[in-house]
């Protein structure tokens, strides 16, 4: 027998208020938005399109015009084009949009804690605080003020249990918080990879948290016999996807999505790019050790990319090989979750969604990385965390 009938919502679902659940999944949605437009201000090369933070050339929203920022200092550091600096500003208005949202999941779930609520506001006030002093050049006072609301946040997520997703919530906003200033870094280092891959990393990691809550929120589980051992694939497959899409921000980050065409990049109508071999060959040569340091110093302009061919040609073949794997993984999985009562929906959206992912894969090398599909393949991934996220959340065995 595999299933069973649903267990009683009080052993499952928290005691919350009573329109968290509509806040968690607003903010789930809007975290998608946030995650999708995001890839589209990266792979649109806008990413250093305000060049200060958190205003763009000293301006809540962005200016009109470069006449309007002639005298500003952030001139000199990257000139003003217009059909970028908003795509830049709007993604930042969207996360702070975000960042109230899961501000306010917080304090309600930490309102039954004892001075539950005046940690939240605390350490979010520090926070808020860190920021003008940042404007004014305190740049090391700001970031010990931060810190501090960070380490307020994680030991109340510590301390707290989850009957009530206190600590879910309370973990959720430390993340936004760091994500902030991920966001805040990756403009100040210039693109950066490893700020890049972990602003990535963050918004998936944000988008999880709040659908995990979202769901428990919400719903009765789905109680399996088989649930415990199904739980363990679904951990595996996060862990997979979680990698895969690691290496994924790592090829953005380092500009080397087109690193196996001819010559090593696309330049010219002349040029191609291969696949499913790369410049020719199935395993051309590739400096893996120079492609994935980490850390390269500071000061260096990473827009466009400073690693020469043979090092981006390592990138570009350690998410191909590792997308085998995955795809492999996630296909056993799907047929795992087919032969199981209650679950094929679920087993066709997770083969559907993998198959789309490894298409828009390879349109994106084949069509020369065009930025509708760069940018629905980050869509796919959050997709697919979707999915499987939803899964962890839900899969129960019976009491």
């Amino acid at each position: 027998m595999t299933h069973t009938p649903p267990a009683r919502a009080s052993s499952f679902r928290p005691a919350t208020y009573k329109h968290f659940h509509r806040i968690a999944w607003l903010a789930t949605a809007l975290t998608l938005c946030v995650i999708v437009f995001g890839a589209f201000v990266r792979l649109s090369d806008a990413g250093l399109s305000c060049p200060d933070w958190p205003t763009c050339y000293g301006r809540a929203a962005w200016p009109q015009a470069a006449s309007e920022v002639v005298d500003h200092a952030a001139t000199a550091i990257r000139e003003f084009e217009s059909h970028k600096a908003w795509r830049e500003q709007v993604h930042r208005h969207l996360a702070a949009t975000l960042g109230v949202l899961v501000l306010v999941l917080a304090l309600l779930a930490a309102r039954r804690r004892r001075f539950g609520v005046l940690q939240i506001v605390g350490a979010s006030l520090l926070v808020a605080l860190a920021i003008p002093l940042y404007m004014q050049g305190h740049v090391m006072a700001a970031l010990g003020i931060a810190a501090l609301g960070e380490a307020i946040l994680l030991l109340a997520a510590l301390r707290w249990s989850n009957i009530d997703l206190a600590r879910a919530a309370a973990l959720t906003l430390a993340v936004v918080i760091f994500q902030a200033l991920l966001g805040k870094w990756t403009v100040t280092m210039l693109l950066k990879p490893v700020i890049v891959m972990g602003h990535l990393l963050g918004g998936m990691l944000t988008f999880s948290l709040l659908l995990w809550m979202a769901w428990r929120a919400t719903v009765q589980p789905i109680v399996l016999v088989h649930a415990p051992a199904l739980r363990r694939w679904t951990l595996g497959a996060i862990v997979l996807v979680a990698v895969q899409i690691a290496l994924g921000g790592w090829v953005s980050a380092n500009y080397a999505a087109l690193a196996c065409g001819a010559g090593g990049w696309v330049t010219d109508a002349h040029h191609y790019v291969d696949f499913p071999k790369c410049i020719g060959e199935w395993w051309p040569h590739a400096d893996f050790r120079e492609g994935f340091v980490l850390w390269r110093g500071v000061g260096v302009d990473y827009e466009g990319g400073v690693l020469d061919g043979a090092a981006r040609v390592a990138i570009q073949l350690a998410h191909r090989v590792m997308a085998i794997a995955v795809f492999a993984y996630l296909v056993a999985f799907a047929v795992r979750l087919l032969r199981t009562p209650g679950l094929r929906g679920w087993a066709a959206a997770l083969a559907l969604l993998t198959c789309a992912q490894v298409a828009l894969g390879v349109l994106n090398v084949k069509l020369a990385l065009p930025l509708p599909v760069a940018v629905m393949h980050n869509g796919g991934a959050a997709l697919l965390l979707f999915v499987l996220v939803s899964l962890l959340a839900r899969l129960k065995r019976p009491d």
